[in-house]
């Protein structure tokens, strides 16, 4: 559907917090929207914490690989939400950009990554309240 908003949630290692926030969107959103995650320096894997604390609210993570971000995948969304990427996710003119200032679970134990977590979905529940229906979310 070429009127499907398309969003891509960026991180460093996109093992973390922007695979919690893609899994969380297409889980809430369904298929209204496209979700793509990338990282500017992808880990081998998905963070098995957060993989422990998105299973608790019966999203199943454990197969997500995490992916290099390119520039034809910001290209190709309408929405980027950065999460704390610095300077290597490439701007196009008439994208949405957010950053979303949030704790990096790498390294941390499950209660930590459960208010991430629970972080991530309210950020993600208030995307989505702003995506206006079956017209993409591009700010030009």
């Amino acid at each position: 559907m070429p009127d499907k908003p398309s969003i891509l949630f960026v991180c460093v290692h996109n093992a973390g917090r922007s695979q919690m926030a893609a899994a969380w969107l297409a889980h809430l959103a369904g298929d209204r929207v496209e979700v793509r995650s990338a990282g500017s320096a992808p880990a081998d894997q998905v963070n098995p914490v957060a993989v422990e604390a998105m299973r608790e609210v019966g999203i199943d993570i454990a197969a997500a690989q995490p992916k290099i971000l390119t520039g034809d995948a910001v290209q190709a969304s309408d929405v980027v939400i950065t999460m704390g990427c610095g300077d290597a996710c490439p701007i196009f003119p008439g994208k949405r950009y957010e950053d979303w200032k949030l704790d990096d679970p790498a390294g941390q134990g499950i209660d930590a990554v459960r208010l991430i977590r629970d972080d991530i979905r309210s950020r993600v529940e208030k995307l989505l309240s702003e995506l206006p229906p079956g017209r993409p979310a591009s700010t030009d």
